[in-house]
């Protein structure tokens, strides 16, 4: 039996064990046979020697976070957990390895959360144009945005263009109220949402109207030049391929790109291609292209967002399983008829 007493420093001690020891309760179910007791500053790790070394690095990990972070959400946690962090043993490394993207509201330090966000930072420094893919809550519009952000704040870029496909998402919405700007809104709602968490209200008032900052539907784009800019395409697997090659034709010398997508929320009509297929087919060996592919380990949202793509994409595996057999069955069983069928006189046997 082992026993290891930790001394929670240079953090809350409140904030590392959580609101109602959410945090501690996560680890408690990460490691059973792990007796956690918190006593002020210290926390005391009981158990057998492999399972308390295995939660005390754990625990140091998110110490880590907790004091780069100044906070450590249910979602920290889970990541600690499951070892999907960007940050390394050594906290010289961290230091260096996950350096904030950008200060946003309040001056909170927005970084990097998952090790593929942290190749998306990466990428986007090395390359001018970035394909980033993964499933809902992965953080690739925040992280985009956030890099834009940065870009303009460092004058960088003179400006900002975010643009998505105004695709309904599976519903049809009718006729909407309003003037052009009321009618593409709702569509460009989450890249507001993003921007809201960055910069202050007034601030973003200001740069939309000296165009320093737009925000408008895919459509908007042709005919213009984008340079001076940092271009984020969102939501890209509702663009045909057509748009896509348009969009990526409007950079200028000077422009920097991001495009996200989701390929398994598709909101296209059924006999219409996502564009999105065809240019990461053809387009992401050239030379300054760059894709990073984020997975459900990513997930900054709900902690049960992870698990419900987890069992969606289980389920869709399982319905491609379903009608490859059902296809194959089918086939079978014609070349069975076919073997049943009695042969039939030609016209010149006749």
């Amino acid at each position: 039996m082992s026993e290891i007493v930790l001394t929670l420093q240079e953090v809350d001690a409140a904030e590392f064990v959580g609101q109602q020891n959410a945090n501690l309760k996560l680890l408690k179910e990460a490691f059973p046979n792990v007796q956690f007791t918190s006593r002020g500053n210290n926390l005391k790790l009981k158990g057998e020697k492999p399972d308390t070394q295995a939660a005390k690095k754990k625990v140091e990990l998110m110490m880590r976070m907790l004091r780069s972070n100044k906070t450590l959400t249910k979602a920290d946690v889970i990541k600690a957990i499951n070892g999907n962090v960007p940050l390394t043993d050594s906290p010289q490394d961290n230091a260096s390895n996950n350096k904030t993207i950008v200060h946003g509201r309040n001056g909170r330090a927005i970084k990097a959360r998952t090790v593929n966000q942290k190749k998306l930072v990466d990428s986007s420094e090395q390359n001018d144009v970035v394909f980033a893919i993964g499933p809902a809550g992965t953080g690739k519009t925040y992280t985009a945005v956030a890099l834009a952000v940065r870009a303009l704040k460092n004058r960088l870029v003179k400006k900002i263009i975010l643009t998505r496909p105004a695709v309904e998402a599976g519903e049809n919405l009718g006729f909407l109220p309003g003037d052009l700007k009321d009618k593409i809104d709702p569509y460009l709602r989450p890249l507001y949402d993003a921007l809201d968490d960055l910069l202050p209200a007034e601030k973003i008032e200001y740069f939309i109207q000296n165009r320093v900052i737009e925000i408008a539907p895919l459509a908007f784009m042709r005919g213009r030049t984008l340079d001076n800019a940092f271009v984020i395409l969102d939501e890209a697997q509702n663009a045909t391929s057509v748009q896509i090659k348009m969009f990526l034709t409007r950079l200028g010398p000077s422009a920097k790109c991001i495009i996200t997508g989701d390929l398994s929320q598709i909101d296209l009509p059924r006999h219409q291609r996502s564009g999105l297929y065809t240019a990461l087919d053809i387009l992401t060996d050239i030379e300054g292209v760059g894709l990073v592919r984020l997975k459900s380990e990513d997930v900054v949202r709900h902690r049960l967002v992870k698990a419900i793509i987890d069992r969606y994409n289980a389920f869709d595996d399982s319905r491609k399983d379903d009608r490859r057999g059902y296809n194959d069955r089918r086939g079978n069983q014609r070349r069975s008829d076919d073997q049943h069928k009695k042969p039939t006189k030609s016209n010149e046997e006749e």
